[in-house]
């Protein structure tokens, strides 16, 4: 029926070895690529502040083997192998991967903790900014920001909170393009309750989150396109991918 065409199965959370995911960026393309059903990608590994304890803590623990934070160092680099495999993925999947990164802020005070994605970035964010000037850098570079994880948790699994942005949405809200409604397995129905604008996303990290909340455009398959329909926030959906099904909700 026109003006009701199929709606794009999306992912905007994605994290790889570039940070701390278990699979490498071309790993993860071809898992998400080989369903035949993704068309929408986003890579946003972690961006840590130089004093996160957690990711200096996780460096130690693998004798530095791993990488757990994109770095002004290696930003360039980052880009770079996304763009190789946005093209790969286009011409063998039709899959449309953006480049992005999760802004993170660990503190030792849970309060002050703030996770961002930034989808469509083009220069680095530094995590050592406050929440306020990340969001805004973001702005400038003509990106969208996601609020990540921006409430409690109701699963039983360990976590850190990340309610900094929740906490303050007087003073941000206006500067957060979308809010996670659900990540992985968890709702965070206050999203809703508040009207925001909001998204679907498995928070990837290893090949079982593959299987989790995800989000619905209705929109063309173009990076314009979807950041239109993103930040107009209509003809949007979530859904809840499993190995024999996904169902819209």
């Amino acid at each position: 029926m026109p003006g009701y065409e199929p709606f794009l199965l999306c992912d905007f959370h994605v994290h790889t070895t570039w940070s701390d995911g278990r699979l490498s960026l071309r790993e993860v393309v071809d898992l998400y690529g080989q369903t035949e059903k993704f068309d929408v990608l986003a890579i946003t590994d972690h961006i840590l502040s130089k004093k996160d304890l957690l990711g200096r803590l996780g460096r130690l623990a693998t004798l530095g083997r791993h990488r757990f934070s994109i770095t002004p160092e290696t930003f360039d680099d980052y880009m770079g192998d996304i763009a190789k495999e946005a093209d790969r993925a286009r011409r063998e999947y039709g899959l449309l991967v953006i480049p992005g990164a999760e802004i993170t802020q660990n503190h030792l005070r849970a309060k002050h903790n703030s996770h961002i994605v930034a989808l469509g970035i083009k220069e680095f964010i530094s995590a050592d900014l406050n929440a306020k000037l990340i969001l805004e850098e973001i702005r400038d570079q003509g990106a969208i920001s996601v609020a990540c994880h921006p409430h409690h948790r109701t699963t039983s699994r360990m976590e850190i909170a990340t309610c900094y942005l929740w906490d303050h949405r007087k003073d941000l809200a206006h500067l957060v393009d979308v809010w996670e409604a659900a990540n992985r397995d968890d709702l965070f129905s206050v999203t809703s309750l508040k009207h925001y604008p909001y998204v679907a996303n498995s928070d990837f990290h290893k090949e079982k989150h593959l299987y989790s909340w995800k989000t619905l455009v209705r929109s063309a398959k173009t990076w314009p396109a979807v950041k239109a329909a993103l930040k107009a926030n209509v003809d949007i959906a979530i859904t809840l991918f499993r190995k024999t099904s996904c169902t819209a909700a």
